[in-house]
């Protein structure tokens, strides 16, 4: 069963969608690196295979334990599709703080993912922190936890999602 929901752009709106169609895949460690499906890596096997030249960065996604440090891509931020990142239980948050650097700091642009112990209840905060997909645990539904994110998503500081706080976003109506 598919979990992933990814954020659809269009048409002056966001919407969440299940993506049915998902090809990325987290290989295990001891797996041969093909195409088929879209390869996420670990970090340092990802370093390893693109400095060998035995893989280019366009071609797979990279992952990030919450205690790599997110600038350890900054050479590669703009050929990368995808990006990762752990939560390996609820209350470990460093990935939000991954997810901003990424976002403002090295202005990455792609695809970035959740992956781990993700809840309906996180995906209003992890979206406002640049997360433009999400791997919901696979004991909980996608279909739930879509309302996660339909539901009220307005916050009063500024975010990577809203730059501005609300009180400047309130001030032009």
């Amino acid at each position: 069963m598919n979990n992933t929901i990814g954020l659809w752009h269009g048409e002056g709106q966001e919407r969440a969608v299940l993506l049915s169609d998902d090809r990325w895949e987290v290989l295990p460690p001891e797996a041969a690196v093909d195409s088929e499906p879209w390869p996420i890596l670990p970090w340092a096997r990802w370093q390893a295979l693109v400095e060998n030249g035995e893989l280019s960065p366009r071609h797979a996604g990279v992952m990030l334990d919450p205690d790599e440090d997110p600038e350890v891509l900054t050479p590669w931020v703009d050929q990368l599709p995808l990006i990762a990142l752990q939560f390996p239980g609820f209350m470990d948050g460093r990935a939000y703080s991954q997810a901003s650097l990424l976002r403002t700091r090295l202005g990455y642009d792609g695809d970035l993912r959740a992956l781990g112990d993700v809840l309906r209840d996180q995906l209003v905060l992890m979206r406002h922190c640049g997360f433009s997909s999400f791997c919901v645990r696979a004991d909980k539904p996608a279909a739930e936890a879509i309302k996660g994110l339909s539901g009220f998503d307005q916050i009063y500081a500024r975010s990577v999602a809203s730059p501005e706080p609300l009180f400047r976003r309130r001030e032009r109506r």
